[in-house]
């Protein structure tokens, strides 16, 4: 990457910003859907992305080229050293909805859990 280092801090700063804005859009989100303690997380302080889903930790990723993998092992092992539950990718781009991934095994627990409690499959809407 060519450029000044005035020109390279101000791409991190820009790159940081739309990430916040990304993670009150996702916050906000959440909130709406009733997940009202959702706020974000403090990277000095050593948390996720996102706080208040209790069980998962998010990674929350607004980038247009995402290498999920990535993002995925990312969010694995901040789980691993957080200890705050299962490690799951939000993610959105440009004028499409957000996507959430994981790992199929923890998908599982997620899905077994709702069906010990509701004893039926999730309705389509």
């Amino acid at each position: 990457m060519s450029g000044t280092m005035d020109e390279k801090k101000k791409r991190g700063k820009a790159a940081r910003e739309k990430g916040a804005r990304r993670e009150r859009e996702l916050r906000d989100i959440l909130r709406s859907y009733g997940f009202t303690e959702v706020t974000r997380g403090f990277v000095w302080n050593n948390t996720s992305d996102l706080i208040g889903l209790k069980g998962i930790h998010v990674e929350c990723k607004g980038q247009e080229k995402l290498n999920i993998r990535n993002a995925l092992d990312q969010a694995q092992e901040e789980a691993i050293k957080r200890q705050d539950g299962l490690p799951t990718v939000f993610s959105k781009t440009s004028r499409k909805p957000w996507i959430v991934t994981m790992k199929l095994e923890d998908w599982a627990k997620l899905y077994k859990a709702y069906l010990k409690e509701y004893k039926e499959p999730l309705p389509f809407e």
